[in-house]
């Protein structure tokens, strides 16, 4: 029965994720943390760290991470195969669709309008993994407030933006200084 959930939840992810991996992140927030609650809130965010540190996409890194966790090596070939699916439908008959039709005006009008729902589905997301990351236990309130992942955030954004730094470089460095602000906090 896990098998055909997984397979029926990351084919939903998959089809209706369009945008890229973050569009597709509060599509998989959905399915794995509220509706099944395969994952906490917290295992979630470290389930995108890890998509993102792994060479792929994120949903389908995703798709076989949890599928892993909860079926095995089984659980992971069905998710990730579920998340792939439509996907390689799709793009099979809108590459069909775009040769053959690609100079219509209602084509063109219907990409510029499908941007903004993208934009705000990024937006959720990036919305959503900052609350996170700066809130423990999942409630805004100033006494969950994590003051060092802010000063990593910043610290982060200023390496990137302003010195142009490797973003390699950038992930294992915040990733030492939150282990390191950590166990200061224990002593």
């Amino acid at each position: 029965m896990i098998y055909l959930e997984l397979f029926l939840s990351f084919l939903k992810i998959g089809a209706f994720s369009f945008g890229g991996g973050y569009a597709a992140i509060p599509l998989i927030q959905n399915e794995v943390v509220t509706t099944h609650h395969w994952l906490a809130m917290k295992e979630f965010t470290d389930l995108i760290t890890i998509s993102q540190m792994t060479p792929g996409p994120i949903a389908v890194n995703s798709a076989t991470f949890v599928g892993l966790r909860l079926g095995g090596f089984l659980g992971a070939g069905v998710a990730t195969l579920g998340c792939i699916l439509p996907s390689c439908i799709i793009v099979s008959v809108i590459a069909y669709l775009y040769l053959k039709y690609r100079t219509l005006d209602l084509l063109q009008g219907v990409l510029k309008t499908l941007r903004p729902a993208v934009v705000a589905m990024i937006a959720t997301a990036g919305v959503s993994i900052t609350l996170s990351a700066l809130f423990q236990n999942q409630s805004v309130l100033l006494s969950n407030f994590d003051l060092s992942a802010l000063i990593i955030f910043i610290l982060c954004v200023v390496l990137l933006v302003k010195f142009k730094s490797n973003p390699i470089f950038v992930m294992v460095l915040s990733g030492v200084l939150y282990v390191f602000s950590h166990f200061i906090q224990t002593l």
